[in-house]
């Protein structure tokens, strides 16, 4: 890991742990460098803002739970995985997944998500993905989106597994022909 790499993860940490206190909305970058002991200049040669720090980690955390997607895990456990790594999180994701501004972790999922899976329907030979289907992975991910937020922040009660589970089962058919052994 670099240092810039490192650094990322120290203000990630900064983050994490203001998170265990206060709302996002309510920290501020100062709180964040002065936490962890560096400067502003330093926090913005890395994010943009709060929210893209944000991403960030939500990024590392979700390329961590899809890297063996392809390899040793079917869609349904890289779901799984996905949802062991937000619960591990502690007071993070719920925290992040309640914040509404722009820029926010919902958007960020969403977006990532969504083009996650286009590109799984790429990968299986399928270069113009039909608006039929276009439309059912859209409100597909907004959904899927949608309930990861309400689990997150309403206590994580259904376990990983089962949250996989759901998710798949909320496939539109459709989709679920194209996506369910990949």
């Amino acid at each position: 890991m670099d240092a810039a790499e490192k650094m990322k993860y120290k203000l990630a940490d900064s983050m994490k742990e203001l998170m265990e206190h206060y709302p996002v909305e309510k920290i501020t970058v100062k709180q964040i460098v002065d936490h962890c002991g560096v400067t502003r200049p330093t926090f913005y040669r890395h994010f943009k803002d709060k929210y893209d720090l944000v991403n960030w980690h939500f990024d590392k955390l979700v390329q961590k739970s899809f890297q063996e997607m392809g390899g040793s895990l079917n869609l349904k456990e890289g779901l799984r995985k996905k949802f062991e790594f937000i619960k591990g999180e502690g007071k993070f994701f719920p925290a992040a997944f309640s914040c509404e501004n722009q820029n926010c972790l919902k958007e960020y999922d969403y977006e990532w998500f969504y083009q996650f899976y286009r590109d799984m329907i790429h990968q299986i030979g399928v270069e113009d993905i039909p608006e039929d289907i276009e439309f059912l992975l859209k409100m597909y991910c907004r959904g899927s989106i949608h309930m990861t937020a309400e689990w997150a922040t309403t206590g994580m009660k259904v376990p990983p597994k089962e949250m996989a589970e759901r998710l798949m089962e909320a496939l539109p058919p459709k989709l679920h022909e194209l996506l369910e052994d990949i």
